[in-house]
């Protein structure tokens, strides 16, 4: 990636940073002024129902007192009992009897009182009357329910004495039946019937709707609803309320993370160059960990691993500059350092021992062109060492870009340069692509090495790895080997190759040299001729 499209992308990265917490604090703040709403409508529409349905259970119960009474319709004796119900009633204004609809009597006497002809029948044979006319020129404030020969009448504004006292919340109690037509057994303010449709088999449900956050409740006992409509005026300022709270502690938390993002870029900028300083001052070296042959215990060869101490004698960790210098593009030209610190470091040594191998690991950009063929050929012209020599390591990542990828492999192998694929199983495992390359070695990494002989998920895997391997005739290289239990399975389970502390840590050419000096037939065969 080049400096400006890093540039652009850090700060794309930190404007996103900056805004998607105060975007997520007012979507909260929504969210909490729904739910304290919602919660007051449900609330509302609740008590409206509880009202409606005792309203109801109080009728049909004074109804079927009269109507076991025994007694004669419009008696003293069943006139007295009407009267004794409404006293009784918290709810009820008149009960009594009907006929031809018309009260004929009731509680409050012989006068009688025509029932109108807004009545709705249920499925269940009530009778609602919807508007009881009180006189010629007045709107009716009663409503009646009648079952059989009896009814009972109530003023319609009761079950809406509820406890809210916010005069613009809109209630209505509606039977489901008259979900189409009909006016509400009781309403204040706008209702539309439409919204009883959302309740669907549910309970309950709030939902917003136009201007107003509804409510809608069903009756646990008859065939009722209620409804309770809250201006949507009432949430938008509750949701200003909230994202005064709210917002203002997201706004810092997004410019402290954009902040953050700048600071993280500007230290990987800063080291980005550092890097590039380095490799002007030749400030990288290299360890060199020996590969052993489990077999014999024998180090046949040795991975070169890169390390930058810098002027001031710190040490950065290959685990921070490698990814950065892959951001930048760096990694190439430190790829290619390697291979100038291995010709330096090895000089004739792959000549006096043909046998022995040090590995380089390319990264997925050395695999965008042959360029690192060419290089790899310089070395082993410069130092005399045959292509047996190199074993090249590639990680599953590497491999992403399969076309290029499989022709510089193929043009290593070619030359006898062997290849190694690196951590398998960590990132982008795939059989496909294993099968579909021409591969020596596969590394098993570390993580799973370690799980060997313990009851972690990932204790299996490597056995499954080693059968897969052979199954495709790779040879093997185990990583991190740290105790002598591991090695001991890995030599069972026909591992050929290991590298870890248990064998040796990382060393300077030097070390590797003088450790090998007379241990590798090679070289005694060489010292013995007098070569």
């Amino acid at each position: 990636m080049g400096k400006r499209a890093l540039f652009g992308t850090t700060l794309l990265a930190a404007a996103i940073a900056a805004l998607v917490p105060p975007w997520l604090a007012y979507r909260e703040a929504e969210y909490q002024a729904y739910r304290t709403e919602a919660d007051f409508a449900l609330g509302y529409a609740r008590d409206l129902m509880r009202r409606v349905d005792e309203t109801g259970s109080q009728a049909f119960r004074g109804i079927e007192q009269l109507a076991k009474s025994g007694y004669p319709p419009c008696s003293a004796q069943s006139q007295e009992l009407m009267r004794r119900i409404d006293l009784s009633s918290t709810y009820i204004q008149a009960i009594g009897y009907v006929r031809g609809g018309v009260l004929a009597c009731s509680s409050m006497g012989d006068h009688s009182l025509a029932l109108g002809t807004r009545t709705f029948r249920t499925s269940r044979g009530v009778l609602i009357h919807t508007e009881v006319p009180l006189g010629k020129d007045s709107s009716s404030p009663l409503i009646g329910i009648q079952r059989g020969d009896y009814a009972a009448l109530f003023h319609r504004d009761l079950p809406l004495d509820t406890w809210t006292a916010v005069p613009d919340v809109s209630l209505a109690a509606l039977h489901l039946e008259m979900r189409d037509s009909g006016t509400p057994m009781t309403n204040r303010g706008y209702v539309d019937r439409s919204w009883l449709a959302r309740l669907e088999n549910r309970r309950e449900v709030t939902f917003l709707t136009g201007q107003y956050l509804v409510a809608v409740v069903r009756s646990d006992k008859y065939l009722n609803a209620g409804v309770a409509a809250v201006p949507r005026a009432h949430l938008d300022r509750r949701t200003a309320a909230a994202a005064m709270r709210l917002v203002p502690a997201g706004t810092v938390a997004g410019l402290a993370l954009a902040l953050a993002i700048l600071l993280l870029a500007r230290r990987q900028m800063s080291i980005a160059n550092a890097l590039r300083h380095a490799l002007r001052k030749d400030e990288f070296f290299l360890l060199y960990q020996p590969i052993v042959e489990l077999a014999t215990g024998k180090w046949v060869g040795a991975e070169a691993l890169l390390r930058w101490r810098r002027a001031t004698g710190e040490l950065i960790g290959p685990d921070l500059f490698i990814p950065i210098a892959e951001q930048t593009g760096t990694i190439t030209k430190l790829t290619g350092r390697v291979i100038r610190l291995v010709q330096r470091d090895a000089g004739r040594f792959l000549v006096d021992f043909p046998g022995f191998h040090i590995a380089l690991n390319l990264s997925a950009s050395d695999l965008r062109s042959t360029a690192i063929v060419d290089l790899l050929d310089r070395l082993l012209a410069q130092t005399g060492a045959r292509p047996a020599n190199l074993i090249v390591e590639l990680t599953e990542r590497a491999l992403l870009d399969i076309g290029s990828a499989r022709k510089v492999i193929s043009a290593l192998r070619k030359r006898g340069i062997e290849v190694a694929v690196d951590d398998f199983g960590t990132g982008y495992s795939s059989l496909s692509y294993l099968e579909s390359l021409e591969l020596d070695y596969l590394k098993i990494d570390r993580s799973f090495i370690e799980a060997i002989g313990t009851r972690a998920p990932t204790s299996q895997v490597v056995s499954h790895i080693i059968r897969m391997a052979d199954a495709m005739g790779l040879r093997m290289i185990a990583e991190g080997v740290e105790t002598q239990a591991q090695a001991d399975f890995l030599i069972a389970n026909g591992v050929q190759y290991a590298q870890g502390w248990l064998f040796a840590k990382p060393i300077s050419f030097d070390e590797l040299s003088r450790a090998l000096d007379g241990t590798l037939p090679e070289r005694a065969d060489r010292l013995a001729a007098g070569q």
